[in-house]
């Protein structure tokens, strides 16, 4: 068995390239991926920063082919060229995939070090995969080793002693680009989890003024409510931009709410006065065409990763002890892992000896005048004999089988007992 990671994220993807891999529902990629052959678990993280497969298989060139086809024929509606794709995409195999696993939910790997939603994006895409059956025992437990792991680096570094999201480095940019940004007004769009922590962050840095729009007007409500902002719904836009100073604006859809004519008929109201737009959303809320406007400055996640690395220095001082945390977990579940290898030799083993035992056993019994009682006794000593002889051998391959040369002492055993001819009763030596 062998774990299979492939992937982009914002390190080696544009977000362009991102949004047009990213979906809503992996469970049917899940099935379709874990319905073949090649491929016995699966799990499909999908962020606004990331889009990765990880799975377990049996035939690791298969199961490399499978994932990268999936990458370009399931994944994408709008398919790139298979040149950019392939360039974009990283792949990693066994250690290096629960590696990237573990820093991945530990927010090693993000674009905002130590931001804490990706640990919960992380354990929704688990979920994901357990509900339509794609997720086994394997995975299981390299994404419950992976949650473990997050909680010792959250406890153990103080990465997220200063807990920074996405959204706080957007609100933080949008403090920066205004003199006087308490007495702002700002309007958010969408009631998710990045809206509330960007609104969050707002209180905290003094803005009073807030106006939240959702498609889904009781949720706007319950949001505002919590935060003293006002709700609306996605009906009210036209009228909210033009008195909106910042539009922050997370929302789902296939297409951009902010067009240009919508952008343009709201500077016209403003008569002159900019609109900071901070896009968070993927795919992306806001059409790069009004870009061209003279008064509107737009950022994405893309230009907010500036951002985050300047911010980040601080997190960095922690980010050694972290890492340690990740290797010393990975090593940890590496072998068990590796461990699992030996369990076909073992079985196979104790098969072949067995075989051999009771085809021995069989022909000197067929020779003997023996009542029950002594069958049995027989039969006891002879099994007795076998377990103790296998005992030392057995237990010294689940040993080795965790040591990175564990495979070659596997190989040798089944190479000593001949256990890949497929005769399980050789016939025994005359002597």
């Amino acid at each position: 068995m062998k774990l299979l990671l492939v992937g982009m994220s914002h390190r080696t993807a544009p977000l362009a390239l991102r949004e047009r891999m990213a979906v809503d529902d992996p469970a049917p990629v899940l099935r379709k991926l874990t319905a073949g052959d090649e491929i016995d678990e699966a799990v499909f993280l999908s962020t606004c920063n990331r889009v990765e497969l990880v799975v377990l298989t049996r035939d690791l060139e298969a199961a490399r082919m499978r994932v990268r086809s999936s990458f370009r024929r399931d994944l994408a509606s709008d398919a790139p060229g298979e040149h950019e794709l392939e360039a974009s995409l990283y792949e990693h195999v066994n250690a290096d995939a629960m590696r990237h696993v573990l820093r991945v939910a530990s927010a090693l790997d993000s674009m905002v070090v130590g931001e804490p939603q990706i640990l919960g994006q992380t354990k929704d895409a688990f979920r994901a995969a357990v509900e339509c059956g794609a997720a086994g025992p394997i995975l299981g437990r390299l994404f419950q080793h992976a949650f473990a792991t997050a909680k010792r680096v959250r406890s153990e570094t103080r990465i997220a002693e200063r807990p920074v999201s996405v959204a706080r480095v957007a609100v933080g940019l949008a403090a920066q680009i205004f003199e006087d940004f308490a007495e702002k007004r700002a309007l958010l769009v969408g009631a998710g989890e990045m809206i509330e922590l960007a609104l969050r962050a707002m209180r905290d840095a003094g803005l009073t003024s807030v106006r939240v729009a959702n498609r889904t007007a009781e949720r706007a409500q319950q949001l505002a409510a919590r935060f003293d902002a006002t709700a609306h719904g996605l009906d009210d836009l036209p009228r909210l931009l033009p008195d909106a100073d910042v539009v922050l604006t997370s929302i789902g859809g296939a297409e951009p709410w902010l067009t240009r004519p919508l952008a343009e008929a709201a500077l016209r109201k403003r008569r002159g006065r900019p609109i900071f737009v901070i896009d968070i959303g993927v795919p992306r809320n806001a059409d790069p065409a009004i870009d061209a406007l003279d008064d509107v400055y737009r950022y994405d996640l893309d230009d907010l990763a500036a951002v985050a690395d300047e911010n980040a220095e601080e997190r960095r001082r922690e980010q050694a002890r972290a890492e340690a945390i990740v290797e010393t977990e990975q090593q940890r579940f590496d072998g068990w892992f590796a461990a699992l290898r030996a369990v076909p030799t073992i079985k196979h083993l104790r098969a072949r000896v067995e075989a051999i035992r009771a085809a021995e056993l069989e022909k000197a019994l067929s020779r003997l005048a023996l009542d029950e009682p002594a069958r049995d006794a027989v039969d006891a000593l002879t099994r007795a004999i076998v377990n103790k002889i296998l005992h030392a051998p057995l237990s010294r391959l689940r040993q080795e089988a965790e040591r990175e040369e564990g495979m070659a002492h596997l190989e040798t055993a089944r190479l000593l007992f001949d256990l890949d001819s497929g005769d399980d009763a050789p016939e025994s030596e005359e002597s």
